[in-house]
């Protein structure tokens, strides 16, 4: 007769390959949808409009806005973190203040009061994803600044690393950094026409 711990362990080990074949299945389950279906439940697009518009006038790739739109807030233009990011694209209203202190937004068209109003909210991260672009050198750079900030990002790369992948030390960052670039791709692959509302 087997003891308890000897069933345990098997359970054990056996658990996380339950746990792989579930995520294969999803996995293997979400690429054979079509992709109308994936659009509307995994990757949705809203503003796409504005995105463009933003894009356009910021020299931004727009699949990375909507990816970090997606990833931010998944589309919740009333979303809030705790640590007082607003918006979609879920901008610190100080950083807002600076890109327009800058004059890299026209305060008088996007009043950086209105950061929950969607139009606003996307002018003023894209146009925050066009400062970090200048200041830094990759797309990943950028990603990683988006989340952990431009001075964290300098830190990290002073460092010597080869990249800035190899040199987050914030697992959250680390993270971000996957799943944006992930979706980014995703909404390329199902939007190759361009972004437009689904």
């Amino acid at each position: 007769m087997r003891s308890g711990s000897e069933r345990f362990f098997r359970w054990y080990r056996t658990l996380p390959l339950l746990a792989m074949g579930v995520v294969l299945a999803l996995t293997l389950g979400v690429g054979a949808l079509p992709g109308s279906i994936v659009r509307r439940v995994f990757y949705p697009v809203s503003y796409a409009t504005q995105i463009n518009g933003a894009a356009a006038r910021h020299d931004v790739d727009p699949y990375l806005v909507a990816a970090v739109i997606k990833c931010e807030s998944d589309w919740d233009p009333r979303a809030q973190s705790g640590a007082g990011a607003v918006g979609l694209m879920q901008l610190m209203p100080e950083t807002a203040q600076e890109l327009a202190d800058l004059g890299v937004v026209d305060d008088a068209d996007y009043d950086v009061s209105r950061l929950t109003d969607p139009s606003v909210n996307i002018e003023y991260g894209t146009a925050y994803l066009a400062y970090l672009s200048q200041e830094l050198g990759s797309t990943d750079e950028v990603i990683a600044a988006y989340n952990a900030g431009l001075g964290t990002v300098r830190s990290w790369l002073a460092g010597g690393a080869q990249g800035v992948a190899e040199a987050i030390t914030y697992p959250e960052t680390r993270l971000y950094l996957q799943r944006v670039k992930q979706a980014r791709e995703r909404y390329a692959e199902l939007y190759p026409e361009g972004l437009k509302d689904y």
